[in-house]
């Protein structure tokens, strides 16, 4: 309907037009089109003929004192459609008998043809409306008719109530202990065989070739940063082993295998304040004992939640929390991002700023032709499997292109490679645990406590934005038991001094992604990309981790990649993981003619000051979790797992301030379609 509406606002709207047949009326109303300047004047000739020949192959009247005669075209570069209201009525052979009344008059390309049919639905709904006859009939200008539009809209759309939330299978067992674990693998073991089947298809090579790039990034990023801040004591190798070995089991044994394992920026703050106590205390020769008895209790706990269910807690979290949390992550790429780019200039040599530049060109390159060719399936050049090939493959393509002019351009002393040592300690050598004061050992379940809960929220609320409805994922929910795995593979990495791997936001929702099958959808006279299909599978996240693996054998040849190139992938996965979240969008709107608003379920039901007042709400949200992560203090940041389970309270304190309708439709989990249903 926003095309209708639009299209009536601009102008193309005539009312009590003398007609006698439909001839008359194309004719009449072309020239109008013609006059206002919405069709080209050399056009007219070949519009009237189309539509002529429209209406003799099928006559468009279809009942309800209505016709829609349309033209496509891919001359016709923009929409085009055009209200008449007849003076008097015309008998056009309607199926229903009824005289003809109301001409729409749609124009446009071939191309435009599906977001046509969407109108073509909105004015069947509008027609049907005895209502909106009766307002039509009696509007004496252009802003009658739109005022009885957008009454119409309000009385159908309002008309349905907002579906009442219902808690997903896989967060609804029974308080029994294992009852959880229980159900989740009797959910997910039929699948098993079909995971490996799935990932034996030439997309899978595409998602693996990006995905071990996106998660070698950050894996070698943060093992710098925590070998730096730990002495050395946990680097990039152990990063390195722990995110192929950890992959490697999580792919085999996982409910869920879409997620994807790694170092987060929350779990890198958390180990550094812990080396930072045992240094000052002066116990730093011994940080590895004490943080393997912290991980080892961190383990334990995170077992005992998933044996006792706890996972059924996030039934608690909605799209509110979610979105904060999504969007929260993604910055947090983007930023890291910006700010490595920037740390180009300022470590330049004084004479000139040629590394920074070169180093902005391959960011900034690498990231525009991922976004680019990422989009070119909805081009209309070259065959559909090309095009589904270059989006595919677009990040990866990117990446090699840029790494290739990066060292055309560039040489060694003006390119900042990818620098990660052979490491100090053997990888696979356990931990002396005993190596430490015993009073310590029961000490350690103290900072475990906060461990824990960081890892609870990090691994559900990724998996509850893995699973959610938009992703069309049918395999089924297996918080429980994927919670259990966690805190074995903790314990794992806790034995050999490795960092811990949890669930990595940005990296899963990329890896969701990059298996998706995405096509441009109509809703709500809105076109956007909407997921039909992911093609889940267990192969691409082993192959991923495998590839891991197999760089800690060719560390120097690592050193040949650009950080940059990496940076530009980093501004990829951030940007590319907001989309689709509705708090980015809402967002926009504030920037937005309210009038100018996409129609969608929340902003027809919903008035635009709650709207913005729901927003709002998130944006302090996340902008405390922002400052809190940037924050010099280590000891709020330390406390960031705190700060987001408080976003639960947060939201039932809403229920007092919002209508529980508009709260409703504004955190629903699934997003109910234009015609009051919803899409499961």
């Amino acid at each position: 309907m926003k095309i209708l509406f639009q299209s009536i606002a601009e102008g193309n709207c005539i009312l009590d037009l003398e007609a006698r047949d439909m001839g008359e009326i194309i004719e009449k109303t072309v020239d109008f089109l013609v006059r206002s300047g919405s069709l080209e004047a050399g056009r007219r000739a070949a519009v009237v003929d189309g539509l002529m020949e429209r209406e003799r192959t099928v006559p468009t009247t279809i009942g309800h004192a209505t016709a829609v005669p349309h033209f496509y075209d891919d001359s016709i570069e923009k929409p085009v459609v055009a209200f008449v209201r007849l003076k008097d009525a015309v008998n056009l052979g309607a199926p229903d008998g009824i005289a003809t009344r109301y001409v729409f008059l749609l124009l446009g390309s071939n191309n435009q043809t599906a977001q046509h049919l969407e109108t073509l639905s909105g004015i069947a709904r509008l027609m049907s409306d005895n209502v909106f006859h009766f307002e039509s009939i009696y509007a004496k200008d252009r802003q009658g008719i739109l005022n009885a539009i957008e009454r119409h809209s309000k009385r159908t759309v309002l008309a349905a109530p907002p579906k009442p939330r219902k808690v997903s299978a896989g967060l609804a067992t029974s308080s029994v202990p294992l009852a959880g674990i229980a159900s989740d693998l009797k959910r997910r073991l039929p699948h098993y065989g079909q995971d490996f089947k799935n990932g034996l298809r030439f997309k899978s090579i595409a998602s693996v070739i990006f995905m071990f790039f996106a998660c070698l990034a950050p894996a070698v990023t943060f093992g710098g940063l925590m070998g730096a801040e730990t002495g050395g004591m946990i680097d990039a190798p152990k990063m390195l082993m722990a995110t192929a070995v950890c992959g490697v089991l999580w792919a085999l044994f996982s409910g869920g295998p879409l997620i994807v394992l790694g170092g987060i920026g929350p779990m890198l703050i958390f180990t550094v304040i812990l080396y930072q106590l045992c240094k000052e205390n002066g116990y730093a020769d011994q940080f590895l004992g004490i943080y393997g008895w912290v991980g080892l209790w961190t383990a334990v706990m995170t077992l005992g939640l998933a044996l006792t269910n706890a996972g059924n807690w996030m039934k608690y979290f909605t799209r509110f929390t979610d979105e904060i949390f999504a969007a929260l992550m993604s910055f947090i790429f983007i930023y890291k991002a910006i700010q490595s780019i920037v740390g180009e200039f300022r470590g330049v040599n004084p004479s000139g700023n040629e590394q920074g530049l070169l180093a902005l060109v391959l960011a900034v390159g690498t990231f525009y032709i991922a976004m680019t060719l990422a989009d070119f399936r909805k081009s209309k050049y070259l065959f559909p499997w090309m095009r589904e090939f270059l989006a595919d493959f677009g990040p990866s393509i990117a990446l090699a292109g840029m790494i290739a002019v990066a060292w055309w351009i560039g040489d060694a002393d003006s390119i900042n490679t990818l620098a990660v040592s052979p490491g100090g300690s053997s990888l696979l050598q356990p931990v002396d645990l005993w190596n430490v004061p015993g009073w310590m050992i029961a000490a350690a379940a103290g900072p475990a406590m906060l461990a824990t809960v960081l890892i609870y929220l990090s691994q559900n609320i990724t998996a509850r934005l893995v699973n959610n409805s938009e992703n069309r994922l049918i395999g089924g929910e297996s918080y429980h038991w994927d919670l259990a795995v966690i805190g074995g593979l903790v314990g794992l990495c806790s034995v050999f001094g490795w960092p811990w791997m949890v669930a990595a936001t940005v990296r899963s929702l990329a890896h969701v992604r990059a298996l998706a099958v995405i096509a441009e959808v109509v809703r709500g006279d809105s076109p956007r990309d909407e997921i039909i299909h992911v093609n889940e599978n267990r192969v691409t996240p082993l192959a991923i981790h495998i590839l891991i693996g197999l760089s800690l054998l060719a560390l120097p040849y690592l050193n040949y990649v650009p950080m940059a190139c990496l940076y530009g992938i980093f501004l990829y996965m951030g940007f590319v993981s907001l989309r689709g979240i509705q708090f980015v969008d809402r967002l926009g709107y504030w920037l937005m003619d309210s009038k100018l608003y996409p129609i969608n379920h929340y902003t027809r039901r919903v008035p635009t000051r709650a709207i913005h007042q729901f927003t709002l709400v998130q944006a302090v949200c996340l902008v405390t979790l922002c400052f809190i992560n940037v924050s010099p203090s280590k000891v709020v940041q330390i406390l960031f797992p705190i700060f987001v389970a408080l976003l639960v309270p947060i939201r039932w304190a809403m229920d007092y301030f919002f209508e529980a309708d508009h709260l409703a439709f504004l955190d629903a989990d699934e997003v109910p379609r234009e015609d009051g249903s919803y899409r499961m």
